[in-house]
């Protein structure tokens, strides 16, 4: 198995809630460790699991109406850095940055709220940043980083974890990082496609 990683700390950052439970008991299980914001968080600890705020990581509240949670560089630098480069090693030393192995995602539902007549006030809201930005920098590092882009990844990530613990290779890590790509583009496409309406 090549290039195989552990999975020790899990960034968890979805709108829908739903079939996540199997994930986190599978994950805690194995003793990965939960950084999570807002309501994720709180539906995690409402399942009897710790879970470490972001806030506490990045010593910043969510901000301007949640518009900014996890834009931050020791969010972004945990999952960014290579941790086969010491120069990137060594900032995450001295920035006191954490490794964040895992990255799970499930963005706004922007074309929902398009399809339910919504006004563009709300329809402007549903335009996600944050989760973006994470599903690329996960996708973008995945020599050394999983990436769940969706809710749609969880029963294949649960089915990694069940064959081998903890534990992904290189191929399982490019696959989710090609369907996060996947993922990334068909939303992006979506919002240009409302704004040229």
């Amino acid at each position: 198995m090549a290039e195989v990683k552990e999975i020790k700390t899990a960034l968890i950052s979805v709108f829908h809630k739903d079939g996540l439970e199997d994930l986190l008991r599978k994950l805690s299980a194995e003793g990965v460790r939960f950084l999570s914001t807002g309501g994720t968080q709180e539906f995690i600890e409402s399942l009897g699991y710790e879970c470490q705020k972001v806030e506490d990581v990045t010593t910043y509240p969510s901000i301007l109406g949640g518009r900014v949670k996890t834009l931050h560089p020791k969010v972004f630098g945990g999952i960014l850095a290579r941790r086969d480069h010491e120069g990137d090693r060594e900032q995450m030393r001295r920035y006191e940055i954490p490794a964040i192995d895992l990255v799970v995602v499930d963005l706004y539902p922007f074309e929902q709220t398009v399809a339910s007549g919504a006004g563009e006030a709300d329809i402007i809201e549903k335009i996600d940043i944050g989760g973006i930005s994470l599903i690329r920098a996960g996708a973008k590092n995945f020599k050394d980083v999983v990436i769940v882009p969706s809710k749609a990844e969880y029963g294949l990530l649960l089915d990694i974890l069940n064959a081998k613990g903890a534990k992904t290779d290189l191929e399982d890590r490019r696959m989710l990082a090609a369907r996060a790509f996947g993922i990334s583009s068909h939303y992006d496409r979506a919002i240009h496609e409302w704004f040229q309406k």
